[in-house]
């Protein structure tokens, strides 16, 4: 059975009486219905018998419904169209003392109004067809929804009620429309044109919608939206790509326009988690509501101003970029970069607006992929309101365009309201009827790029496939009853059988192109376009790139920045950390927000926006840029240096003292002074000194491994030859003085020269067997000092075995408090020259140099330990030397009167 036989049985089955007995309920629910919505989301709980009495009650021409101003086409099938043909949406009276006044939509544009007409041509297209839907007639009614949800949903229930929007319609005139356009339900609607709208349609109406707008991610899931469809990608798509973007120009402070709706929300999400990760932040996040249009983009407009961040992303309608962009002019604003949505970034309007060229030259968005329409061109320059009498959008963009009325038919004059037909009577002259589109040239007859335009074509041919094949019977050469039963009727279709078949569309377009659904989208496929300036102050949408699913296409050296040029502009919350920094976070703000810090010494940064410093290797250091680890400088304590002369030249003149004092010694060794406490002992006393003051020498140079060894060895064996002597001396004094008493004269017999000589010898070799041990087993080494901090690291002689270095230096100590002691006890024995009184002030010095040396050399760094060890061998060889040998030098030189026997032994 083939498509005309379906149609005249279907007529034939058609009851025109039940047709009649719904059309009052139908007619009062699609007049009432935003009031009735209204009233159930504000008192919900009162139930809807009461939302009803209440409809039941409101007059529906408060709401000023333009459902009856629409396009209608009579056909076999009735497809519904839903379009934001207006942009000025009407003023709010909410007062909450009387009942909702909401005025009817203003400003026809002429971008959607081409939308509305590749519906139509699409319809026409395919009822020529021989091979679509043949002897089936297509027909429409299209309504518009005013990019208000409330319009939309009132528009929609008109579609699916299939009557008028009056609540009481004159007489005669139901009868009329209903001629025109028809009682049964639609069983498919293109639109709505926004998210929102989308929404609406699919869950309280429940009607099958194509949507050649609608992108927000959460349509896709069709278990929320089963009966819903489009051939506009999702958002994820040119959200993520716009997140590539950002990321690639290394943007990553970026504030954000869009619109409040889910269009605007769910792309920002989208958006965010593209950047999740990347280092990338949100300045601020503006929301735009259509009602509130200038109050809103003035206040996003200061907060643009207020902000650092030099690129925004904008996501809303083009009309309320407009606005924003007018906004932004006032208050001077216009070195931003703008990141477009495909909801704006081609819109001529725009580009031809003063405004736009002064605040937004170098736009970079994405764009819905153009696509032509063979003959499309030649239909919309041949549209004429005489050819199309019952064609309202039509005779209301005559009207603006060259604004006269047309010459009105008896049809075009009942589809006016009285008020209408006084109004224009009043205002415009009737047209001569010689006026045409072929000189026009706006949104309307500009056809050389189209994009939403294909996609309202594209959802056309989708529906006419589906119905194809619902239509389609399985074997039209049986006879018809056989086969009625499985096929089914223009005016018996119901949405969700054509569901089915719309899932499985795969169908080759008029322009060569394959065409599928997966799932409710269709694959991604964006231009991405630059706004550039021309030399006549103008701008131009030059095609820079094209976005394929999730993959970018970009041609970088064709882009004009904000700035003019091709050079990126900037936008941080704060600029890169230049290398021989580190990235420190703002406590409670952004990871975008930070503050610099230069790195620690030993640690570099050697590149830009560094999170962090690395450190550098114990042999190396970092430069001071801190950009670079560079090898360690060796340090020790030189001759060359003022440190190492002067304490070379303190060593040297303590030994040339000690030498003269030798002299003079050896000189007037007969003489009662030097011969009083064993000249021998005396003698070798200033030898050891002098050793004490040159082994200072080898500390002093570049440490080597005997070096090493020599030094610690020279002197603990010198101080211990130069204590031992003086612990001696103290012993025969006191042996002296106790030899004195009766009974005790052959004490002198154990103390006498061989003895003397013994005993410093006995002292001497257990500390040169202690250095022995030490210096076999663990031995110091020349060692880098790492552990220090600072470019030049001390070269110095490491304690291998720190217990060796310790006996060494308990030995000396041990000795020194054993000859202090000794020298306390014989500070007043009855002489007029006592030794042991200089003896004791010479240990004093000597001990208390050697305690405050231990914790100035284990304080002190680098080379300046071995400095301090240096001065305590001089300060102590120093002590002893004055203290001992000074007075006797006095009196042997100075005094020789007071060098006596008599004198020396006088109480």
């Amino acid at each position: 059975m083939g498509f005309t036989a379906i149609i005249k049985t279907q007529n034939n089955i058609d009851s025109v009486q039940s047709r009649r007995e719904v059309s009052w309920f139908i007619t009062l629910w699609t007049c009432c219905a935003p009031p009735l919505l209204l009233v159930g989301l504000l008192g919900r709980q009162m139930g809807l018998r009461v939302g009803l009495q209440m409809a039941q009650a409101v007059n529906c021409s408060r709401w000023g419904t333009t459902s009856d101003k629409g396009l209608f086409e009579d056909g076999d099938v009735i497809i519904g169209g839903l379009f934001s043909l207006r942009y000025s949406p009407p003023d709010k009276g909410h007062h909450f003392t009387q009942l909702p006044d909401i005025r009817p939509c203003t400003g026809l544009q002429n971008l959607p109004l081409q939308y509305i007409y590749a519906m139509v041509f699409a319809m026409e297209e395919i009822n020529h067809s021989s091979t679509l839907l043949p002897g089936l007639k297509l027909g429409y009614h299209i309504h518009d929804s005013c990019a208000l949800p409330a319009w939309a949903l009132q528009a929609a229930l008109s579609l699916v009620g299939g009557d008028t929007s009056t609540c009481k319609p004159a007489a005669g005139y139901e009868e009329e429309i209903r001629q025109k356009r028809g009682d049964w339900p639609v069983p498919l609607i293109i639109g709505g044109s926004s998210s929102t709208a989308a929404q609406i349609l699919s869950r309280i109406l429940g009607p099958l919608s194509v949507s050649y707008t609608a992108s927000c991610p959460c349509l896709s899931d069709k278990r929320q939206y089963p009966n819903f469809f489009r051939t506009m990608a999702s958002d994820i798509y040119q959200a993520q790509a716009i997140a590539q973007l950002t990321i690639h120009n290394k943007w990553t402070w970026i504030g954000a326009v869009i619109a409040n709706n889910d269009y605007g929300r769910m792309a920002v999400k989208v958006f965010q988690e593209g950047i999740q990760g990347r280092g990338v932040c949100l300045a601020f996040i503006e929301t735009l509501q259509r009602e509130n249009i200038e109050q809103d983009a003035r206040r996003a407009a200061l907060t643009i101003q207020a902000s650092t961040a030099k690129v925004i992303l904008i996501f809303t309608w083009y009309t309320d970029v407009m606005e924003l962009f007018l906004q932004l002019a006032k208050i001077n604003v216009t070195d931003r970069q703008f990141l477009a949505s495909e909801a704006w970034s081609t819109s001529v309007d725009l580009l031809q607006n003063a405004v736009s060229h002064k605040v937004a030259s170098g736009v970079l968005g994405v764009a819905i992929r153009s696509s032509a329409v063979p003959g499309f061109e030649n239909y919309v320059r041949n549209l004429n309101p005489s050819l199309r009498p019952g064609d309202y959008f039509l005779r209301e963009f005559w009207e603006k365009e060259f604004g006269c009325s047309p010459v009105e038919t008896p049809l075009s004059s009942n589809n006016k309201s009285p008020q209408d037909r006084s109004l224009h009577k009043a205002s415009l002259p009737t047209c001569k009827g010689t006026e045409t589109l072929e000189g026009v040239y706006n949104l309307f007859t500009d056809t050389s790029q189209l994009r939403v335009t294909y996609n309202v074509y594209l959802a056309v041919y989708a529906a006419a496939h589906a119905l194809h094949s619902l239509l389609s019977c399985p074997d039209r050469d049986s006879p018809p009853g056989n086969n009625i039963s499985t096929c089914s009727f223009p005016k018996q279709i119901k949405p969700f059988e054509l569901m089915q078949h719309l899932s499985k569309v795969n169908f080759t377009t008029p322009q060569g192109e394959q065409f599928f659904f997966q799932g409710a989208d269709i694959t991604a496929k964006y231009d991405l376009v630059n706004w550039q300036s021309t030399p006549e102050r103008q701008l131009k949408l030059v095609l820079i790139g094209r976005v394929d699913g999730f993959d970018i296409h970009l041609n970088e050296s064709a882009i004009q920045w904000s700035t003019g040029s091709d050079q990126v502009p900037a936008s941080v919350c704060t600029e890169s950390c230049p290398p021989g920094t580190r990235m420190a976070n703002r406590k409670g703000e952004p990871i975008c927000c930070f503050d610099c810090i230069p790195c620690a010494d030993g640690e570099i940064s050697n590149r830009t926006g560094s999170a962090y410093c690395e450190r550098c290797p114990p042999e190396f250091w970092s430069n001071s840029e801190r950009t670079a680890c560079i090898p360690r400088q060796l340090d020790f304590l030189s001759f060359n240096e003022t440190l190492g002369i002067t304490l070379t030249a303190v060593a040297v003149s303590g030994a040339t003292v000690t030498t003269a004092v030798f002299v003079v010694f050896l000189r007037y060794r007969q003489t009662p002074v030097v011969r009083a406490n064993n000249s021998e002992l005396s003698f070798l006393l200033l030898l050891s000194l002098k050793l004490c003051f040159m082994c200072a020498l080898v500390f002093i140079g570049r440490p080597s491994v005997w070096s090493c060894r020599f030094q610690q060895a020279a002197f603990g064996i010198s101080f211990v030859l130069c204590v031992s002597c003086l612990q001696v001396k103290t012993i025969v004094v006191l042996a002296a003085f106790r030899s004195a008493r009766p009974g005790a004269e052959t004490l002198m017999k154990w103390f006498g020269p061989g003895q003397q000589r013994g005993s410093v010898c006995f002292f001497t070799c257990v500390q040169v067997i202690i250095c022995v041990i030490w210096l076999s087993l663990s031995p110091p080494t020349p060692q880098p000092d790492l552990d220090v901090p600072g470019l030049r690291v001390t070269l110095k002689c490491a304690m291998a075995s720190v217990v060796g270095f310790s006996l060494v230096l308990g030995y000396i100590g041990l000795l020194g408090c054993t000859s202090l002691l000794l020298a306390f006890l014989a500070r007043k024995l009855p002489d007029n020259f006592n030794e042991a009184k200089l003896i004791t002030f010479s240990m004093l010095i000597f001990c208390a140099v050697w305690v405050a040396f231990v914790p100035a050399y284990v304080s002190s760094p680098g080379k300046y330990a071995v400095a301090v060890e240096i001065f305590a061998i001089l300060a102590s060889s120093y002590g002893l030397l004055f203290c001992i040998f000074a007075p006797k030098c006095f009196i042997i030189l100075l005094r020789p009167e007071k060098n006596t026997k008599k004198h020396l032994m006088a109480r």
